[in-house]
């Protein structure tokens, strides 16, 4: 073929072959597009190989290892991924796209009784070259619009094409339509097994990595309750005075009754009430942890001038814990209540909960106005705070908590408002 054609190919097939694996491995990895600087190494890089390898002949597996350190260093510099993983990633990639490259090009040869699909040199091998990019790109397509991948998903996908692959070299050396060289097919046999090998450990890795964030997660979502329930114990210690103190009271109050002095009676039973009507206001949802929680996050409100507006419709005795429908309502309010304490003018600093029930679903909406919009990175909120300690985890904190209920938390912006959506589903119990 001609010479021209053929380097044309082989670089248009290499940048292919690394932007698609700088998509798979940035999805895989780390949810998101890769960034600006990742794409132009890789396409320089990429048209760089694809030139050497055409202009030396060089082999494909020497090119296939040098594309592999080319994509974890990509994404190891710019995408802000650990080597390991990102060496690790580079090679599964590139041998699960050798695989499927050499078993497209054996079909095809069976299928046509010819063995020119295997040279890549010769119209049927660039035949299958082309076949197999264009199969490429469309899969990387799909696979980055998918908006949220299923858990186990690529285990499983990964899964079935290694095993595919490795039944399918099995059987193409029992074939006997193609003749395919013995030590030809015993390498992709070991190649095929270490893939699967490779879909195993990163299967096991992934799990280690989710355990330990869970285990992270529950630490500081342990930090942010016992942050509330200390707020709830002090307040209580702080108005059991007024109880300890009660026949103190009732003695004054004998006073003023028995000189009928009734006006200064009510005055002082008012000032006596008022720190107990502050701390037990309103009966929300009959669960006193959750209705001192929102009560003292409305006294909050008030002392930064913010209008705090509650409905509520909330099932009795159900599943749902009180830890954790604080941990939701905590964190989700708080987040609120400084973004709208931000807003220079207090008639315009707002926020609202919603908490309502349909069939079997509670839903959870909090909503602030703010000053600045958030910042989402690679589709989720970013925390712009700057000081250490427990923020950037409240969400997540409040995201582990609705999970256990078979619930997720949402945010997003809907006009001038931010709003988060936490459901939960529920199941009633039997009162005690």
């Amino acid at each position: 073929m001609n010479g021209a054609f053929l380097l044309f190919s082989a670089v248009l097939t290499s940048v292919l072959r690394i932007l698609a694996g700088l998509f798979v491995i940035r999805r895989l990895l780390k949810d998101g597009k890769p960034d600006r600087k990742s794409l132009l190494a890789g396409l320089g890089g990429a048209v760089f190989l694809g030139i050497w390898g055409e202009r030396t002949d060089a082999s494909l597996f020497f090119c296939l290892a040098l594309e592999t350190l080319l994509l974890a260093a990509c994404a190891c510099s710019f995408q802000a991924q650990r080597l390991r993983m990102s060496l690790f990633m580079s090679i599964f990639y590139e041998i699960a796209g050798a695989l499927g490259q050499f078993l497209l090009a054996a079909a095809m040869g069976i299928l046509l009784g010819s063995s020119d699909f295997f040279v890549r040199d010769l119209p049927f091998g660039q035949a299958v070259l082309w076949l197999f990019h264009g199969l490429l790109a469309v899969l990387t397509v799909i696979f980055f619009r998918i908006q949220e991948l299923p858990e186990g998903c690529v285990f499983r996908g990964a899964s079935a094409f290694s095993l595919a692959g490795f039944l399918a070299v099995v059987t193409l050396s029992e074939q006997r339509a193609l003749e395919i060289p013995e030590d030809t097919l015993f390498m992709w046999t070991i190649l095929a097994v270490s893939l699967m090998m490779s879909v195993l450990v990163f299967h096991l890795n992934r799990q280690y990595e989710m355990e330990r964030e869970l285990a992270r997660l529950k630490s500081e979502q342990a930090k942010l309750l016992e942050r509330d329930y200390t707020a709830l114990n002090h307040s209580y210690a702080v108005h059991a005075k007024l109880f300890h103190d009660f026949h103190n009271h009732m003695g004054v109050l004998r006073q003023f009754l028995s000189h009928e002095k009734y006006e200064e009676a009510v005055g002082y039973l008012d000032e006596l009430q008022a720190p107990v009507r502050d701390l037990t206001d309103t009966v929300w949802t009959g669960d006193e942890t959750t209705d001192y929680l929102i009560n003292s996050k409305a006294a909050s409100a008030k002392d930064s001038k913010i209008q705090f507006q509650v409905q509520v419709e909330f099932p009795r005795h159900t599943n749902i814990q009180s830890a954790d429908l604080c941990a939701i309502l905590g964190n989700l309010l708080d987040n609120a209540l400084e973004a709208a304490s931000q807003v220079p003018e207090p008639e315009e600093r707002l926020v609202t909960l919603t908490i309502r029930r349909i069939h079997q679903m509670l839903i959870i909406k909090v909503e602030n106005s703010f000053l600045k919009a958030p910042v989402w990175e690679e589709g989720r909120l970013h925390t712009t705070k700057t000081e250490g300690g427990l923020h950037g985890w409240g969400l997540k904190s409040a995201q582990a908590a609705a999970e256990k209920y078979e619930g997720m938390v949402k945010t997003g912006i809907s006009g001038e408002m931010f709003r988060a959506v936490a459901t939960l589903s529920y199941d009633g119990v039997e009162p005690v």
